[in-house]
């Protein structure tokens, strides 16, 4: 269940409860490059981190121009993933701030 919705969205499946619930067991990026290495193609891995690539630039201050300059991301994909940084679920603004926190913390 999401923190705005107060019934499970229909996309949250028993299959996809597992499969997050796997994810959660991978104990370092070297089992995180196997398992999804194994469940995704490469190019789906690209998209996936060059998506993630936008967020970080998107929560610097960067603007759709440099961005896209950048990353090759067309300005519809970059809006779309500001609008999930600013009003999806928090799971990007989550991780940018627990990875900001380990940078930090390695430092």
């Amino acid at each position: 269940m999401t923190k705005h919705n107060i019934k499970t969205p229909k996309w949250i499946t028993e299959e996809v409860v597992d499969l997050f619930k796997a994810i959660t067991k991978l104990r370092s990026t070297n089992e995180c490059e196997m398992f999804f290495r194994d469940l995704l193609t490469i190019t789906e891995i690209k998209t996936f981190a060059m998506r993630w690539k936008v967020a970080n630039m998107l929560d610097k201050g960067a603007t759709y121009q440099e961005i896209e300059k950048r990353t090759g991301m067309s300005s519809t994909t970059i809006a779309r993933i500001n609008r999930w940084l600013e009003y999806g679920e928090g799971g990007y603004k989550l991780l940018l701030k627990r990875t900001k926190r380990s940078k930090k913390e390695s430092l």
